[in-house]
């Protein structure tokens, strides 16, 4: 027997049927909470007051095409790169990219397979340096004053640490301030990382002023870290766009772009 129904509550009770039927594909994406780390060029480049570009930027915009489900937001917010990655270790924010895996970050993060590419990390001296490098020998051979400039809080210190009879100076807290103690003469050497390298040389106004040695004396992986709070589900969906990212040949794209 069917029921007899106000006419209001009939309408009533069809819209939420409808609404019922509306695809899961339609629901509001989940949003991850990134930052703009500082010093880190060219994952996050300052383009002006309010505006942040590079790598990163893009790769984000590129994971949300492949993966609608998935939103990023916070990348035109700078913070320090410790403070950075501290506020993912406590959950504050929800992933950080392009980082290093260690020992220590492991335990506090996830990583995310594949790389999304490879540093390679290279001498920079001034300009006017004849100096010729093929290996670390041929740094260690130099003495006490071939002194090495490199970033406090990044992973590069402990690097140059496992190897070994270097003389290394990690106390600059951005890779501006090591170029201008280089500049200076307060280093003969400022370890730093490409891609990128270039730009970051020009933007600074110091393309004059030193040169970029050919060698590569370091290749890291860089990945994708999330927090350990944020949804596996989530975390794959992440991954899976990276992954077709890489086979499409986008990321190559990307990184082409802000070499």
């Amino acid at each position: 027997m069917g029921l007899n129904l106000p006419p209001r509550l009939q309408a009533l009770l069809l819209c939420c049927g409808m609404l019922a039927l509306v695809p899961a594909a339609h629901a509001a994406p989940t949003v991850l909470k990134v930052v703009a780390q500082e010093g880190t060029e060219p994952k996050f480049i300052p383009a002006g007051i309010g505006r942040v570009v590079g790598l990163c930027v893009d790769l984000f915009r590129a994971i949300e095409k492949v993966e609608p489900s998935v939103q990023f937001t916070g990348d035109q917010q700078w913070l320090p790169l410790l403070r950075a990655h501290s506020e993912l270790a406590t959950h504050q924010h929800d992933a950080l990219c392009a980082v290093q895996r260690t020992d220590e970050r492991a335990r506090q993060y996830i990583f995310l397979d594949p790389p999304l590419f490879q540093l390679r990390y290279q001498l920079i001296v001034r300009a006017d340096d004849p100096v010729v490098i093929n290996n670390w020998d041929d740094v260690r051979k130099l003495g006490p004053q071939a002194i090495i400039l490199t970033n406090r809080g990044y992973v590069s210190p402990d690097m140059l640490a496992r190897l070994g009879g270097l003389q290394v100076d990690p106390s600059a807290t951005s890779p501006a301030m090591n170029l201008q103690k280089l500049i200076a003469g307060r280093g003969r050497f400022f370890l730093h990382r490409a891609p990128g390298m270039q730009g970051f040389i020009e933007r600074a106004g110091a393309a004059q002023k030193v040169k970029i040695l050919p060698t590569v004396m370091i290749t890291s992986d860089v990945f994708m870290a999330m927090g350990t709070h944020v949804d596996p589900a989530v975390r794959q969906r992440v991954q899976r766009a990276i992954e077709q990212l890489e086979k499409s040949g986008e990321m190559l794209r990307l990184l082409k772009k802000w070499e």
